[in-house]
């Protein structure tokens, strides 16, 4: 029986394997011939057809190119480990014309996307960074909901039989000859004026478009492309630079950079202080501030986790550009290193390096591996320093930076000539007109414009000024060459820390300035201690004493105690465990309520009218008595104009060094006017939180006996009939030197008038802005003691009292007939609220009454009074 089931059994798996055989034999001879097909469709590409046929394979990094040896187009071979993943994509300007709203080294896109493959089609799709879906929660499911994710590019997989046999191969010069990663050309902004003409570029030529440099590393491939635009009829023909407004060149580098693979933790963002970040919103979390926003900062990794100060694994390295100017070297290195006091607070020894580029270094400055200091001269420099980087966007690790350095920045009386507008002036409505005009030239490309800076541009205005105060002081040229020397080797190591501060992550503190005493900013040995100010991210008066004696440093020389403090919040390492690491930031971010470590950037700021609240948060201003320093300031410039004559004719020169110094000494008085008139109607603001140790209260507005002061001094250094009495024999020499037909359709005399009246116009559209108008009436409810009421009538006696009874000069026709005009365009705007249009109405009907009462003697005061009581009645007639 036994043998007779074994039969059994051996029979039947006889039948079974009998049966299977044929397919067995037949799903081998499938999977052979789906292998031979798939070697064949590798192999047999017919010649003609092979898209790698006249490409030659380029050096090796982290994507395979090839580049066609006959129409110079560019072949990207990709791995099957590589579909699915993501990349960074960053880029930047390698070169451009201003006039094409770029310049060398603007750092631009800076996203991340992640190749995929579609059928016969590679894409190239764009992921959103901006939000967060807690895994754990179920709406994580639907974590893609209305949220777009672009398809940056779609290309056809080409046929070839040259690249490896499991790449897939496509064509780059649709994606990179093309704006697909990044918008060359601007669209143009909404908030044009009317009639403004902006520059076009006209529309990019297939033909010209062309890589002119391709790089591949390890970690990142980076192809720099020549961006030609054309526009055969244009209508504006752009600055000397641009050559021909038809045909411009953009240069730039696109860099597809590997994720970063380490230990990496984000940061998170607070209020107290200022880093640039990513923005992440919780879109699982009930929290009244549903943000996750991470901080932009280098990945740091102690050497020795154990110790409280170790060496870093990888120090942050920077290169001084080998176009460097000898002289400049050593105090550029000097101010990079000093950033290494900041890091030691954060418990990092030695975390920054500085080394000097070789002159036969195998690598350049656009090479993104490499931290660079580089330097330019151009035609139209459009900063004297930036200090942008990049980051990973879903991590905020930074993964490089540069600073470009302007030349212009030392050259500082031409730079400011070049921009004397129709008053002839560098002074503080010409600077912030420059302002406008690269915030223009960055928000025509609102993606790239948070690294936005202008501190070298307010340096050079104090340079200038520095300059000519020491040649009005000194009555030795060895002397006055010798300080400035100074004077400029401390405003280059301010602005490298300040740009260097960028790179680190750090965003402006324009509240830093308010740390020490009007006495103590020349106290040398303190401030050389503890720093000038409290942060180096501030854009400062430059630091100059009426007394030689008492002269102290011109500006800041080391990182602020607000710089240590923010470095060590950004920078020190993370606790392993969670709850001790939250606490361990908290502790940090505590000391925040310490006057030295105040902070407010630029969204804070007081330098345009109507912007922001409180006054301590400005550029040019300096000391914790802003308005005591503005006032010695001011008077300092006047005691300098008598002496400009004397110092600045010279045999053989023309007039040109006389009127630029002029201009440069009253720009001081305009500047110093408006950060006084920021603390009329001003509120201080303290982000400090609810249980913090000597926590503040959000909101104080100043007191009425500092916003009286305020008021008082504009009266008396601004609006008073003498405010502007100049040296007579002055006036007579202010010529600017004639350059070829540059004269054209204008005149060159003096505007003196209309420089005054520039300073006078620009603290009235503050004062007398809606905004302004309506928190002075709001902040009664909150602590004001300076009403409206008492603001207007102030305002309007310094500006009409001194002179009603008497002959009325040029400067305060100028500025009582700017003042009523301002009056009666606010009252008829909407902007304002209800309670300042009565208020501006009774100050009209006050005017109003106060020169029929006062006709005047002179026939061109009785003129001008005549000329006010008739627009004031045309006014409210045809309200």
């Amino acid at each position: 029986m036994k043998h007779f089931t074994q039969f059994l059994i051996l029979f039947a798996l006889s039948l079974v394997l009998t049966n299977l055989s044929p397919n067995v034999a037949y799903a081998q001879k499938a999977k052979k011939s789906k292998k031979d097909k798939a070697e064949a469709s590798a192999t047999d590409v017919k010649p003609d057809e092979d898209a790698l046929k006249a490409a030659t394979k380029l050096n090796s990094g982290l994507f395979t190119l090839w580049r066609d040896t006959v129409n110079g187009s560019l072949f990207m071979s990709i791995a099957p480990d590589q579909i699915g993943k993501e990349y960074i994509h960053f880029s930047y300007t390698e070169n451009s014309t201003l006039d094409a709203f770029n310049f060398r080294g603007a750092f631009r896109a800076n996203q991340i996307f992640t190749i995929k493959k579609h059928f016969d089609r590679i894409e190239f799709v764009g992921e959103n960074t901006n939000y967060y879906f807690d895994p754990n929660n179920a709406l994580a499911k639907a974590a893609k909901a209305n949220i777009n994710q672009p398809i940056l590019a779609s290309e056809k997989i080409q046929k070839t039989a040259k690249a490896d046999k499991d790449h897939v191969v496509i064509k780059l010069d649709d994606i990179f000859l093309s704006e697909a990663f990044d918008q060359i050309k601007p669209s143009p902004p909404t908030n044009m004026p009317p009639g403004f003409n902006m520059f076009n570029l006209g529309s990019l030529s297939k033909t010209k478009t062309k890589y002119s440099q391709i790089k591949n590393y390890p970690a990142n491939t980076d192809l720099v492309v020549d961006y030609v635009f054309e526009n055969v009829n244009p209508t504006n023909y752009g600055r000397l630079e641009t050559t021909d407004a038809r045909y411009v060149t953009v240069t730039i580098q696109h860099s597809l950079i590997e994720m970063p693979k380490n230990n990496f933790e984000g940061r998170a963002d607070d209020p107290r202080l200022g880093y640039f970040s990513q923005r992440v919103n919780d879109q699982t979390s009930l929290s009244y501030t549903p943000w996750r926003d991470l901080i932009n900062r280098w990945y740091l990794e102690k050497k020795d986790p154990n110790a409280s100060l170790s060496e870093p694994v990888e120090p942050i390295v920077w290169w001084i550009e080998n176009t460097t100017p000898l002289e400049f070297r050593k105090d550029i290195m000097d101010a990079v290193l000093a950033w290494n006091v900041a890091f030691e607070q954060a418990g990092f020894k030695n975390a920054v390096q500085c080394k000097m580029q070789p002159d036969d270094a195998t690598w350049d400055a656009g090479d993104i591996r490499y931290n660079v200091l580089r330097w330019t001269s151009s035609p139209t420099p459009p900063f004297g320093g930036y200090g942008p980087s990049f980051v990973n966007p879903r991590t905020g690790q930074i993964l490089g930076a540069d600073v470009m350095l302007e030349l212009v920045f030392i050259r500082g009386a031409l730079r400011g000539y070049q921009n004397f507008g129709k008053a002839g002036a560098f002074d503080w409505e010409e600077a912030m007109a420059q302002a406008d005009e690269m915030k223009l030239q960055h928000t025509v490309n609102s993606n790239h414009n948070h690294n936005y800076c202008m501190a070298a541009q307010m340096l050079q205005a104090n340079n200038l000024f520095g300059a000519t105060a020491l040649a009005a002081l000194n009555t030795t040229n060895e002397d006055k060459d010798e300080k400035e020397k100074e004077l400029i080797r401390e405003a280059l190591h301010y602005l490298v820390l300040h740009e260097v501060g960028h790179t680190l992550g750090l965003n402006h503190n324009m509240k830093a300035t308010q740390i020490h005493s009007p006495a103590d900013v020349h106290n040398k040995p303190l401030t050389a201690k503890i720093g000038l100010y409290g942060s180096v991210m501030d854009y400062p008066a430059v630091n100059f004493s009426s007394d030689p004696a008492k002269q102290g440093e011109y500006y800041i020389t080391v990182p602020g105690p607000y710089d240590r403090w923010a470095v060590e919040y950004g920078y020190s390492t993370n606790n392993k465990n969670e709850a001790s690491q939250k606490e361990r930031l908290q502790t940090v971010l505590n000391r925040s309520t310490d006057p030295q470590l105040t902070f407010g950037n630029d969204a804070d700021d007081m330098r345009a009218p109507g912007g922001g609240i409180d006054p301590r948060v400005n550029i040019f201003d300096l000391s914790n008595d802003a308005i005591g320093y503005g006032i010695d300031r001011i008077k300092f410039a006047n005691s300098l104009l008598p002496k400009l004559k004397e110092r600045f004719i010279k045999n053989g020169e023309s007039y040109q060094g006389l009127l630029t110094n002029y201009y440069v000494t009253t720009g001081q008085i305009g500047g110093m006017a408006s950060v006084i008139s920021r603390y009329i109607g001003g509120v201080y603001v303290e982000r400090d939180f609810p249980g913090q140790p000597k926590a503040r209260q959000p909101f104080t507005p100043v007191a009425a006996a500092d916003q009286k002061r305020a008021m008082a001094a504009l009266e008396q250094y601004l609006f008073a009939p003498d405010a502007f009495m100049l040296p007579n024999d002055l006036l007579n020499y202010l010529q600017p030197q004639r350059r070829s037909f540059d004269y054209f359709g204008n005149t060159e005399d003096p505007k003196i008038a209309d420089r005054v009246l520039s300073f006078q116009r620009n603290v009235l559209a503050h004062l007398l802005h809606p905004e302004v108008m309506q928190r002075i009436n709001q902040t009664e409810m909150y602590g004001n003691t300076y009403p409206l009421t008492n603001v207007l009538d102030d305002l309007t006696n310094a500006i009409f009292k001194a002179d009603l009874s008497g002959k009325v000069n040029l400067y305060r026709q100028n500025l009582q007939l700017t003042y009523v005009e301002q009056l009666i365009s606010g009252w008829k705007n909407p902007a304002y609220d209800k309670a300042s249009q009565s208020l501006i109405l009774y100050q009209l009907t006050q005017i109003d009454r106060m020169v029929k009462a006062n006709s005047g003697n002179d026939i061109a005061t009785k003129a001008h009074r005549q000329n006010i009581i008739f627009r004031i009645k045309q006014a409210l007639e045809n309200k």
